[in-house]
């Protein structure tokens, strides 16, 4: 792999300035001073003669875009984990390594799955809607009555780094853990977090309070959390989602919350982002937040530090620390 010394690298979206300043000063860098979402041909534009392309998980960078591509793109150092936003078979097919940042969100995005499967049983949005809506009348024994968690069940759907410190805060809360994986943990593991591994999905998701998903979206898990299971969790249980929308079937999950088969939800995360249903709008018994699970300033500015490694390694003609492989999931 050559080494470059100053690549031309192109940004889709306004960074913390801290990370912008090292950008500057180590590369040859095109900044999204504006922050207003770059169109495809726009950005087709600014990679034609750029080494790296730093995109965010809201940029659709699809087969056509990276066809669009000059010759010279070879690093595509993604500002966020999740890369189902990208094409990864055809970056590889034209030899483009791609790269993302674990790691560096596990504990902010762990707190807030931890902070909604609080929030959702005791009713803490109706509270607060209350509360400033000067028509509270005072204390009640009847009034604004929850359920309480300790004692319940929650099942975790993906027990990766951020499963696995959800698992480690929720036992501090008195819940039970049973998890399911695309593989079973290592007993030690396990028994950190004394943590049940369920095979079958569909076991879990009838085991379960609180059903959290922590997986990543891929062809494997769009709509793993369908109709059917959402009937298999019942009229008691809760889901909190953190992950990504298209993980769960939101139409059906919508008919469910509706109908009080499921009893509540906490959605950080929509199918069809930013837009959010007018359905789930109108429902008291979930949580709608704005996809900021990850936003903590310790998040922006690590996952920034996480970009230029990876694209200091590959300009030296390094493999990336963070290079996403075949089979990533």
């Amino acid at each position: 792999m050559p080494q470059i010394a100053r690549p031309k690298v192109v940004v889709t979206h306004k960074l913390p300035e801290t990370v912008e300043a090292r950008m500057r000063d180590l590369f040859d860098v095109t900044l999204n001073e504006s922050d207003a979402p770059m169109s495809a041909d726009a950005i087709a534009a600014a990679i034609a003669n750029a080494d790296v392309l730093v995109p965010t998980i809201v940029d659709a960078i699809d087969a056509d875009l990276i066809a669009r591509a000059g010759g010279r793109l070879k690093l595509i150092a993604n500002y966020g984990m999740g890369v189902d936003h990208i094409a990864l078979k055809t970056a590889r097919e034209r030899g483009i390594i791609v790269t993302n940042t674990p790691g560096v969100l596990t504990d902010d995005a762990a707190d807030m799955a931890m902070a909604l499967i609080l929030a959702v049983p005791r009713r803490l949005s109706e509270g607060e809607r209350l509360a400033r809506s000067g028509q509270w009348q005072g204390w009640r024994p009847t009034a604004m009555l929850g359920r309480r968690i300790t004692g319940k069940t929650l099942g975790i759907v993906g027990m990766g780094r951020i499963g696995q410190a959800v698992a480690l805060r929720a036992r501090g809360f008195g819940l039970k853990i049973h998890y399911h994986n695309r593989k079973r943990l290592p007993e030690v593991v396990e028994r950190a977090v004394d943590a049940t591994f369920h095979a079958d999905l569909d076991d879990l998701c009838r085991a379960a309070d609180f059903l959290s998903i922590n997986c990543p979206h891929t062809p494997e898990t769009h709509h793993l959390i369908d109709a059917r299971r959402l009937d298999l969790l019942g009229p008691e249980s809760y889901l909190i989602n953190i992950a990504r929308g298209e993980v769960v079937d939101e139409a059906a999950l919508t008919d469910a919350l509706e109908s009080r088969r499921l009893a509540g939800a906490g959605l950080d995360v929509f199918e069809h982002e930013p837009a959010v249903s007018p359905r789930l709008l109108a429902l008291d018994n979930v949580v709608l937040l704005p996809h900021m699970a990850s936003a903590t300033i310790e998040a922006r500015h690590a996952t920034g530090e996480k970009v230029i490694a990876n694209i200091r390694m590959w300009a030296d003609g390094h493999r990336p620390p963070d290079q996403v492989l075949e089979g990533w999931a």
